[in-house]
Formats: structure tokens, sequence, C-alpha cells
């Protein structure tokens, strides 16, 4: 059968988006590479087979949870966490002499590892490989006789990897850049394509699902590319390309709108062939090295896409998506031109960001967290003992996965479902694993480094995939070791749901941190950014001021990104449909804030609209409906009504294209801030409220405004 072309480059631009700069998959590959040369060093020193499994997990560690920005920064963490690694291993090796001594030091070790998550990067190295080397010392038994074995093979595994980090397959931030901006082109090239096929299908439904499903993604790789970025360039740089990037972006969806009001035009076929060729033809150049963009900046064809996007004179049939195609063109080549270290178009180049020290002693929702997890580890050493008194320890690993990242009680209940729904699963996968290689070491060490890789590989971005690989890696590991069983495997199963449910029982009982009250911060957060940036925008197309608009409307991205994550736990099929699907408008709501609000910030220039009673008029009314909301969610009443008139003020026939794209932007953006405030149950003054919008689900009061005791 022969290979579909297509197909191979759909997935491939499936990989390089959903990777940018292909960081998962290098850390996977320096893990795996680790693990094999520590284990062929301590295979040629002829140490016994139980420590190859410290030198393992020091080297995964190492390569999983480094992420200093500088080379002389991750050799002094590697350092720094060997030391802490060598005192966890010794204080568990001496706290097994005396049996209530190791679980009061894992106790008190899974509050430090937690709360140093706090002083990231180096902060998750120093608590993660401490951890871990204790967990492991629980696991192999280790008794101070044994110390010095084990002590040499951390080092040799931390050794191991610093080789491969640093010698073998050092990181190369200039091939990570052109990496990320494939990814970046990958998801820009789809919105292209999409649009294309829109357009020449004549706009069915389909097809507009699949133009708005390209703009979601682009928007998706843009906020992960963000972080690629600031790993591979320097703060001045990384920032400015940033701001590019999201310029980029606004460019692209403003094309997908254009292309959607364009195929309700009148339209004559020719016009319409030649803009689908228009289209088709960005295509082509996006799928070009991106290296070359600057260069292509510079040819007649990028000239024709610019003049034909200038056109003076009368209105033609088509004119709003060539200035979009011509935009979109432009918006590219100033960001590879920065990507390229060129920055002669730039007015003035970004200042380092000021150093916000992270304080050593304050009590906040991390504290809180490191206070919850030392409880839930002494709950779960009380359940794993029952259990199992060999084994106790796999429920305070459980306990230390559950906490971390989590700021909510409501994360914590997902997260660990997720991990007892991954262990489930890996039990099956285990055996079947264990049970196939029984016998044939090279089998197992292959299927062991396979299993390594889809850890560190999968686990940033499923808790699920990466609890069934660590399952299935240990029914591997003790069948290498010659003690594998079904009973031990049930009874990882059963440790880790007692470490999930000790986890759940801290999070709800002692200090918790309901998920209404964090949604109420973050609500208030995403109310003050909105308000910066309509402001913002007033103040820039009033004349009055430089506003950078495009950079508050990244914060106001970020802010409901942050809502959007607390709110993931009520997504989950373990709730009710009711509940999802109320979750699910209010973050509708939330996406069509964001998505005019950036429409607005890309349309918006200086005095565009000086002197317009219609900008005052806009501005006013939607910062009173923001001040409405955010009344009601501090008081927890909802004392006022929201303002909202669908007609006016009447765009003029006077007005240009631009005019019209920034009012009709403030318009849509009024309209979802009403359909928010009426998610969160507050009436309307007149009119219906946002027409457009579906009424809001019965479930209102599963996110209530309303604070405790009111």
């Amino acid at each position: 059968m022969p290979v579909n072309l297509e197909t191979l480059r759909v997935a491939r631009e499936r990989l390089v988006a959903a990777d940018p700069g292909l960081v998962r998959l290098r850390l996977a590959v320096w893990a795996v590479l680790s693990i094999a040369l520590s284990a062929v060093v301590l295979n040629l020193l002829h140490r016994p087979l139980q420590v190859i499994p410290v030198a393992g997990v020091a080297a995964m560690q190492s390569a999983f949870t480094v992420n200093d920005r500088t080379r002389g920064a991750q050799a002094v963490t590697l350092v720094l966490a060997t030391s802490a690694g060598a005192v966890s291993l010794t204080a568990a090796a001496f706290g097994s002499l005396v049996p209530p001594l190791n679980y009061f030091l894992f106790i008190v070790l899974i509050f430090l590892a937690v709360y140093a998550q706090r002083f990231a990067p180096r902060g998750s190295a120093l608590g993660a490989l401490p951890f871990f080397m204790f967990f492991l010392a629980m696991f192999l038994q280790v008794r101070p006789a044994q110390l010095p074995l084990v002590l040499e093979a951390l080092a040799i595994g931390v050794a191991s990897h610093a080789l491969v980090r640093f010698v073998f397959l050092p990181r190369r931030p200039s091939a990570e850049l052109l990496r990320v901006r494939r990814a970046f082109r990958a998801r820009l090239g789809a919105v292209a394509r999409a649009a294309a096929a829109y357009l020449a299908g004549g706009g069915t439904d389909r097809r507009r699902a699949a133009l708005r499903r390209a703009d979601s993604r682009l928007h998706e790789a843009v906020l992960m590319i963000e972080d690629a970025i600031s790993d591979v360039l320097d703060p001045p740089a990384a920032e400015l390309l940033r701001r590019r990037a999201i310029e980029v972006e606004l460019a692209a969806q403003w094309l997908s709108i254009a292309t959607r009001r364009t195929n309700f035009e009148e339209l004559p076929e020719r016009v319409r062939e030649e803009l689908v060729e228009s289209l088709l033809r960005f295509d082509a150049m996006i799928e070009s090295d991106p290296r070359a963009l600057p260069v292509i900046s510079e040819t007649e064809e990028f000239s024709r896409m610019l003049v034909a996007g200038s056109r003076l004179g009368e209105p033609a049939p088509g004119d709003d998506l060539r200035r979009a195609i011509a935009e979109l063109a432009l918006a590219d080549v100033n960001a590879q031109r920065i990507a390229e270290n060129d920055y002669s178009a730039e007015a003035e180049l970004p200042g380092p960001p000021a150093p916000e020290p992270e304080p050593a002693f304050t009590f906040d929702n991390r504290t809180r967290s490191a206070v919850q997890a030392m409880i839930a580890a002494g709950l779960a050493v009380l359940g794993g003992e029952l259990v199992s008194h060999q084994r106790w320890y796999w429920a305070v690993l459980t306990v230390f996965v559950v906490f971390l990242n989590t700021s909510t009680a409501g994360a914590t209940v997902v997260k660990g479902f997720r991990r007892v729904a991954g262990t489930m699963v890996g039990i099956f996968g285990g055996m079947l694993l264990a049970l196939l290689a029984a016998g044939h070491t090279t089998a197992i060490v292959v299927l062991l480094m396979l299993c390594v890789f889809g850890m560190v590989y999968t686990i940033r971005v499923s808790q699920v995939v990466g609890s069934f690989f660590i399952t299935c890696l240990l029914g591997l590991l003790y069948s290498l070791l010659g003690t594998f069983s079904l009973e031990v495997l049930w009874v990882r199963v059963a440790e880790t749901a007692i470490g999930a449910a000790a986890g759940l029982l801290a999070a709800v009982a002692v200090l918790p941190v309901r998920m209404r009250t964090v949604l109420r911060t973050n609500l208030e957060e995403v109310l003050e950014a909105l308000r910066d940036l309509v402001t913002g925008a007033e103040d820039l197309m009033s004349g009055r001021e430089n506003i950078n608009v495009i950079e508050l409307s990244r914060e106001l991205d970020r802010a409901v990104e942050t809502v959007r994550t607390t709110l993931e736990p009520l997504t989950h099929p373990m709730n009710v449909v009711s509940r999802r699907y109320y979750t699910s408008y209010v973050l509708s709501a939330l996406n069509g804030i964001a998505f005019r609000a950036r429409n607005l910030a890309a349309r918006a220039e200086p005095g565009l609209l000086a002197a317009d009673d219609r900008l005052t008029e806009f501005v006013d009314r939607i910062t009173g409906n923001i001040d409405v909301i955010a009344e009601a969610i501090e008081t927890g009443t909802a004392r006022n009504r929201l303002d909202h008139d669908p007609g006016a003020p009447a765009i003029r026939k006077s007005d240009d294209s631009e005019i019209r794209a920034v009012l009709t932007s403030l318009d849509r953006l009024d309209e979802w801030i009403v359909a928010l405030g009426r998610a969160l149950g507050i009436e309307t003054a007149n009119g219906d409220g946002g027409r457009r919008q579906p009424e809001p689900p019965p479930a209102v009061a599963m996110i209530s405004i309303a604070r405790p005791g009111r």
C-alpha cells in the first residue's frame, strides 16, 4: 500500500506543533541516553543489578527537572541536587533501622519537596531528586552498609546525564529556535489552507468549523511557543519576538474574519478564484524555510501582495481579504526578521525585565499545598501500612505527584483520579510486558528504555499516559530484579488509590482552597486586564497616548488561560453533564472576550477615532459593564444591571474599513462581556442582553459569585 505523502506531512506538522522546539523529545532522549550510559558504566564496574535503578532515576530526574537557562547554572544545580540526593539516601538508610524514623523523615521531606517548587527552576530539581532518592532507598531496602555503592550509583547517574547534556547531545538554542519557528508556521499555514478551502467551497459549515479549529490551534501554538522562546533567547530578544508572534496571530485571526466576510460578498467567480490562489500562494510561502522569509520580502511576489492589499480608489470585491493577506505577510516577515537578529525596523528594543525575587518564607497557596501534602503523606503512611508493610511508600509517592502544580481541591481530585486511572491501565500493560519478556534480559532493558522515553515525553501533557508508562516500567523492573508477581502490581494499585484518597482528604479538610475562591480571584484578574485593554485602546485611538495594546491583549489571554486551568476539573467526565455544560458556557464567554479583544488590539491605530463620540460611548458602556460584574464578584450580590444596546452607536456609511472593523470588535466584545455577566446571574437593564448569544444553562449556582456566609 503506497504511503500517503499528505498524511505524513500532516502528521509531521502536528508533531512539530504539539512540541515546539522538540523540547519534550530532547528531554526524553536525554533521559534514555543518560540511563543507558550509567547502566553501561555500572556494568563495567561489576556493580550489583540492584543499584542500577538509583543511577537510572538520578539520570532521569536530572534530565527532567534541571531547567536553568545557562550551562553554568545547570552545572551548579546538578552539583547541589546530587549533594541533596546523597543526604536523602543517607537519611533513608539510617532511618530504615528505626522504622518510625523513616516515616517521619519521608513526611518532612515531602513538605520540603513541594515547598521547593516555589523557587523554580532550581527548586524543582532540589526538591524532586532528594524525594525520589528517599523513595528508591525504601524500594530497594538500602541499609547503611550499602551506602557506598548506592552513593556511587547516584554520582554516576548524574555524571552520565551531565556528559549527555553538555558533551554528547548539547542543547543548540539556534536549532531549537528554528524548530519553534517551523512549528508556528505549521499552524499558520493550516490557517491559510483552511481559509482557501472555506472560500473555494462557498463557506460550508464543515469548512467554517475547520477554519475555526485552525484559528484555535494557532492560538494554542502561540501560547506554547511563547514558553519555548523564553528557553531559547535572552529576555530582551525573546520579548520582542513574542510581541511579533502575537501580531502574526492577530493578523491571522483577522484573515479568518475577512475570509468569512468576503464569502458573503457578491464575488465574480474570477475574483473568488484569484483570492483562493492568493491564499494558496501565501501558504506556499509559509511552507518555505523560515530563514528565507526576510529574503522573500524583497521578491516581486511579496511586493504584489502588499500592492494588492493597499489598493487605492474605488473599493473592489475582495479588498478586505487582499488587505488581510498583505498584513499577515508583513507581520510574518517582521517576526522572521527578529528571529534572524535583524532589528533594523524596530523603533526600540525592550529592556530586560526587572527581577522579582521569591520570598523565602511566606504563607500562600504553595505553602498551603506543602502543608496539605505533609498531612496527606502522614495519612498515606497509615493507610499504606495497612495494605502492605513493605510497600507503603508507593502511597506517599502518589501524594507527592498529585500535589505538584495544583492550586485547588478540585484540581487535586482530578489529578489523583488520573493517576489511579493510568495505574489501573498500566497494570495490564505491565503484566503483559513482564510476562512476554520474562527471562530475556535484553528485551526487558529495551522495553524499560521505551517506557522511560514514553513517560518523560508524555508526563507533562497527560497524567494518565505518564502513569501508564510508570506502571509498565515498574512491572518490567520487578521482572528484571526477579521479584515480579501479580500480587505486587495489585498492591501498587491499592497504594496508589490510598495516596490519592489521602491527598483528596487533606486538600478538602486541611486549609482547603475552594475552587470558587480561586475562580473569583481569577475572574477579578480577567476583568482588570480587560479594563486595562479597553481604556488603553481608547487612549491609543483617541490620540491621547501611545499604548501597547497588543501586550495588554496578551495579559488578558494569560488571565483567561488561568481561569481555564482553574475550571478544568469541572470539565472532567467525572462531573455531571449539567455542570460540564455550564462550565463550557462560561469558558465560551471568556474565549469570546479574549478573541474579540485580540481583534481590537490588532486593528487599533493611533488617532483612528480621535474626537469620535462613538468610541467614548462604546468604552463607557463596556467599562461600566466590567464594573458591574467586578462589583458583583467583590460583594457577592448583583446590585446593578448590565447595559447593552445592540443597535447603537451605528456604523456610518462614510466609515472606512478600519473604523468599521474597530467598532465591530467593540460591539462584539460588549456582547461577550454581557454574556459573561449573564452566566454569573446578572440581569441586563435593556435590550436582550446580547441577542447573538444562547441563554445560559440553568446551573448558574454551580459557579456562584456569592461569598461564603453571605
